[in-house]
């Protein structure tokens, strides 16, 4: 499933990076934001709606600008790269830029069962 209207700015190259993130073992959701947490592509292996991918964007973009602001608080001159959080059922990685917020869902068990 991938949102209806991808923009321009995703070019073929980043697109297909993306759907080959979404064939690795594990991985359930990929999502890539625009830097307002505006909904830019959504590949699932999973039964996520875009609803669903939109409401993961918005709160995983809050968090982002917190974990920004801690790293920034503790080095003014350092700032955040990738973060990793981890449930019982869901692994979620976070990669921000300064335009786009990549989002990996995954099954946190996918590798240790291999």
């Amino acid at each position: 499933k991938e949102t209806e209207a991808q923009p321009a700015i995703m070019s073929s190259e980043v697109e297909e990076t993306m759907r080959r993130i979404i064939k690795h073992v594990g991985v359930k959701d990929v999502i890539l934001t625009d830097k307002e947490a505006k909904l830019i592509f959504h590949e699932t292996n999973t039964n996520m709606t875009n609803q669903d991918a939109q409401k993961y964007a918005s709160n995983l973009a809050q968090l982002t600008t917190q974990a920004r602001s801690v790293v920034r608080d503790l080095d003014p001159q350092n700032d955040l790269s990738f973060f990793r959080i981890r449930s019982k059922k869901h692994e979620i990685m976070v990669a921000p830029d300064k335009d786009f917020l990549l989002m990996v869902v995954q099954n946190p068990s996918a590798e240790e069962s291999k």
